[in-house]
Formats: structure tokens, C-alpha cells, sequence
């Protein structure tokens, strides 16, 4: 199998590392080589944070250079927006609709930009926007935004929808485990 290449983009607190965890616990039990690394700023006080997974047969390094990520994983607009150019081309975003201002915004240094995914879409990006934090809600805590998001990121991979749960059952703890599973069928269901 060739290697997958994910970069999964948000601001801290958004459960990005847990679906990192998720993804690379589905790929290893799997059986591929899988190799991980986070990249963040101030991340507990909503900056930016990146986290790298890539598998498949033999993986050398986590680091996936600009235009070569197969997929991304937006937890926000703007960082979809601020990550574009790392995905490869003929690569899939996926990306939730939520905004969450950044700290230039909200001290009133700038504005956040208008119309993000019109402008993804103009630059012919292969673009899956979803209101993940609706979803979230819906199952039960907008703490699974994350987990809406992998469960529609399942749909474009090779791996069973049954695989995919046996991760998020290794990697969520059990008193969140029903509202997870919720979660992931609902963005798998998109």
C-alpha cells in the first residue's frame, strides 16, 4: 500500500491530538507502519495546532512537506484556510464550518477573513465543509466535534467502518465511549 499522508488542523482545545490518536490506533491495528508528531503554538490558549499522521507499508518520517498531504482535516476555517497549502493536489479537505477567533482578532489587531470556503472552492480544492459542531451537539457533547470529523474522513478510506470503531473504543476513554460512537456515525452517515 502506498502511504497515507493526514494533517489534522485546529486551535487547542479542539481534540485534535485525540483523533490523531484515533487514526494512527486504527492504522496500527491495521498493521501498517505508522508514524506520528504534533507541531502546535500556544495550543491551551487556542492556537494553532498541527498534527502530522502518515501509514502504510513503511514510514519514515511523520513530516509531511507542503502539497504532499492527502488529506486535511480542518477543525476550523481559518486553519483549512492556513494549512491549504500542504495538501496535494487531487487531495481532499475536509473541513468543519466553525469559526473561533484568533487572539489578533479578538484584541481587534484584525479581522477574520470573509467568505473562506467560497475562496477554497475557487482554488478548485476537492472541499467537504460540515457543520461538525451541529453534529456534535446532536450526539450529545460539542466535545466530539473531532469524532464527527473522523467518522466523515472514514468514508474516504479503504478502512471498514468497523475498524474505525475498534480505535475509538482503544483510544476514548469508556465513560465518553457512547457519546463518541454517536458521534462518529453521525459523520459517517454524511
Amino acid at each position: 500500500m502506498a502511504n497515507t499522508s493526514i494533517m489534522i488542523v485546529g486551535v487547542g482545545g479542539q481534540g485534535t491530538l485525540l483523533a490523531s490518536r484515533i487514526i494512527g490506533n486504527m492504522a496500527m491495528t491495521k498493521g501498517y507502519d505508522v508514524k506520528m508528531s504534533e507541531v502546535h503554538g500556544m495550543a491551551q490558549r487556542g492556537g494553532s495546532v498541527v498534527t502530522y499522521v502518515k501509514y502504510g507499508d513503511k514510514v519514515y518520517s511523520p513530516i509531511i512537506p507542503k502539497g504532499e498531504a492527502d488529506i486535511i482535516l480542518a477543525f476550523e476555517q481559518l486553519e483549512a484556510y492556513r494549512w491549504l497549502p500542504y495538501l496535494k493536489k487531487n487531495g481532499k479537505l475536509i473541513m468543519n464550518t466553525q469559526k473561533i477567533d484568533p487572539m489578533p482578532v479578538i484584541i481587534g489587531q484584525q479581522n477574520y477573513p470573509e467568505n473562506i470556503i467560497e475562496k477554497i472552492k475557487n482554488l478548485n480544492v476537492d472541499v467537504i465543509p460540515i457543520d461538525a459542531l451541529k453534529f456534535a451537539l446532536q450526539a450529545g457533547s460539542v466535545k466530539t466535534v473531532n469524532v464527527v470529523l473522523i467518522g466523515l474522513l472514514a468514508k474516504y478510506t479503504d478502512i471498514c467502518k468497523e475498524d474505525w470503531m475498534k480505535a475509538i473504543e482503544q483510544t476514548v476513554p469508556s465513560k465518553f465511549l457512547d457519546v463518541n460512537k454517536t458521534a462518529f456515525a453521525l459523520g459517517y452517515g454524511l
